[in-house]
């Protein structure tokens, strides 16, 4: 299990270079014209994550299984997308598909690759695309609002209560604010929230672009960006689509990582979206370890043990009764898991234990 994250932005910001890099794939056709991506690609990478490999190496594991991230790269959008302009209908029902938006900013001067406004303004970019997404959902909203109205005049509670929730939504939305802002006061209403499917209740992460030069620290462009995540309580991360594709056409991680300490980088733009996403979506991994194979795997922050034994299969869930339980850290410090359990590191956890990152589990169940 990993999660699902849509690329979008406007034409020509990099969104489809990025792709191509971060998956190291050419399933993308990146081309100086808009919708060079009229189909949404889909990829999928293995998380990094240095703590598998310390744990492989202990446990002689013969095989290491990092979980995967999937990334889609959808057709840009242009103004006048939620009334059906450019490619308007079919970005927005590639977008509602996914977890998260990785939202791609072009913050680089570059007179060879145009733009779609012949200027270069990340700040615009960002509320022509979040206007469409907005008006989107608004339409949505007044539409389920009449039906809604009429059911709960009929005496359906539910549609009254969803009601409430759709009213506070078209306020913030009528404000020029995305639904993600809005209250939600108890589990019944974010149930509710969650199925009205707005597309503006996903989280954002800004991804800005900029040239190979910035691709430490950013730029003056990019701190435009990072003020306005920051009003909004959202992540950003600087990465150069240039550099990643650089990147993925070299064959080892030697190679790879004598590039980027040329560059003075420490890691690749991958790394640092993939850590931003983990905290957007409020993600953690846990473990599997053996000699045949050590795995990483992904779950919701807060998800108790039998959640994160139904990650890798279902019968572990239904019928689990416990969990052998191991910190990474005292896995490795330990030397493995007969000297965890030597050292009183092992834990017999229950149902009711929430999951830790780094957890190292060994799942009782019986069906």
């Amino acid at each position: 299990m990993g999660f699902n994250c849509g690329i979008v932005g406007l034409p020509n910001v990099g969104k489809s270079t990025l792709f191509n890099a971060l998956t190291s794939t050419a399933a993308a056709e990146a081309a100086n014209f808009p919708f060079c991506t009229i189909e949404p690609n889909t990829g999928r990478v293995g998380v990094p994550d240095k703590r598998l490999d310390k744990l492989a190496a202990i446990a002689g594991s013969a095989k290491i299984i990092p979980t995967q991230l999937e990334f889609v790269d959808i057709a840009g959008l242009v103004r006048g997308a939620s009334k059906g302009e450019g490619l308007g209908n079919q970005f927005l029902g590639n977008i509602r598909e996914v977890d998260a938006i990785i939202h791609v900013l072009r913050c680089f001067e570059d007179d060879n690759i145009t733009h779609v406004d012949d200027s270069i303004d990340p700040i615009r970019d960002a509320e022509t695309v979040e206007t469409e997404l907005m008006l989107s959902d608004l339409d949505s909203l007044e539409k389920r609002e009449v039906t809604l109205t009429k059911k709960a005049r009929g005496n359906d509670k539910d549609a009254a209560a969803t009601l409430l929730i759709v009213a506070r939504c078209l306020k913030a939305l009528q404000a020029g604010e995305p639904a993600r802002v809005v209250e939600r006061r108890d589990e019944d209403e974010e149930r509710q929230f969650q199925m009205l499917q707005l597309i503006t209740a996903k989280p954002v992460l800004y991804v800005c672009n900029v040239e190979e030069d910035s691709a430490s620290e950013g730029n003056s462009i990019s701190a435009k960006v990072f003020e306005k995540a920051a009003a909004e309580g959202a992540a950003a991360v600087v990465i150069s689509a240039q550099i990643e594709e650089e990147v993925s056409k070299l064959d080892s991680e030697e190679d790879k990582a004598d590039f980027l300490e040329s560059l003075g980088l420490e890691e690749t733009g991958l790394a640092r979206v993939i850590a931003e996403g983990y905290k957007l979506l409020n993600l953690l991994t846990f473990f599997t370890i053996g000699p045949k194979e050590a795995r990483a795997w992904t779950v919701r922050d807060g998800g108790k043990a039998p959640n994160a034994a139904g990650v890798i299969h279902t019968d572990f869930e239904r019928g689990f009764i416990k969990a052998e339980t191991i910190a990474c850290d005292d896995f490795i410090e330990f030397d493995g898991e007969a000297g965890a359990k030597e050292a009183g590191k092992m834990r017999q956890e229950g149902k009711e234990y929430i999951t830790k990152d780094g957890d190292v589990f060994h799942f009782r169940f019986n069906v």
